[in-house]
Parts: structure tokens; sequence; C-alpha cells
């Protein structure tokens, strides 16, 4: 059987974006992300691009930019399938209520509003500026009780 890797974080979206450099700009500024890393593409596209927050990351490109084959084939930006995510990413904050202050004035939509859970935590739910689908709340699955 096959083990995890004992690195910082052994699992990583990938998401596709149909203007990865400005997907880039918008997601540190909006929700706080840094860049990590960022490989351009031909004709202002982004090949790849991993982009921390704390000990998480995304990795995420441009859309198309491996000419259709490879992972294009298989994932694709909001945009090109009617406007809908086909998943969406939880990511852990310290303070969920200044996160959604941050999100709100770089212009995420918001979808479902801040609130208490009966499991725990504090969150809400947002689009980004291209129709993925992003939660962030205090909710910790791996704390102790």
């Amino acid at each position: 059987m096959s083990r995890p890797k004992s690195t910082t974080s052994t699992v990583i979206p990938g998401l596709r974006y149909l203007d990865a450099p400005k997907a880039i700009d918008w997601l540190c500024r909006a929700f706080g992300f840094e860049r990590h890393l960022v490989v351009p593409g031909e004709g202002g596209t982004i090949a790849h691009a991993q982009l921390s927050f704390g000990r998480g990351m995304i990795m995420l490109g441009t859309s198309g930019s491996h000419g259709g084959t490879g992972f294009d084939v298989y994932v694709k930006a909001p945009g090109e399938i009617g406007g809908v995510g086909a998943q969406s990413v939880y990511v852990i904050v310290d303070d969920a209520d200044a996160h959604l202050a941050r999100a709100r004035a770089a212009g995420a939509e918001i979808l479902l509003d801040i609130s208490d859970k009966d499991y725990g935590g504090r969150d809400y739910t947002c689009r980004d500026l291209e129709g993925h689908v992003w939660t962030f709340g205090t909710y910790d699955p791996w704390a102790e009780a």
C-alpha cells in the first residue's frame, strides 16, 4: 500500500482559469494567497503556478495552455462549462469575518454569508472572479477536540 509522503501538504487542488495572470493577482489580493512559483506560458498565459496559503497550496494555469492535451482534456475553467464549478475548495483561516471583509472588498461574489456551523467553526462561501467556489472558515478537522 502506498503511503503519503511526509511533506508540508499532501493534497494540493489544481484549478484552471481563462485569464490566469489576472486570477493570480486577484487571488493574492482577495484571499491572501502568496506567489510561490509562476511559470509563464506563450502569449501571456500561465503554464503553471503555485500559490501558497499558510502550509497549504493551490496549483493553477491558463485553461488550454497545453494546446488541449494532457491536463486540459480533463479539467476546464468554469467559463468553459457554463459558469458552473464541479468542485470547491475549503481554506482554514484564523478569522473568517476579517477574511470575508477582505474578499468582499475585492469583489468576491458571496454565495453563502458567514455563519456558525453545528459541527464547529464559522465560515462563508464565495465565488471568485472566474466562477470557482471557495469556502473560508475556522473549522479545522485536524484540531484535537
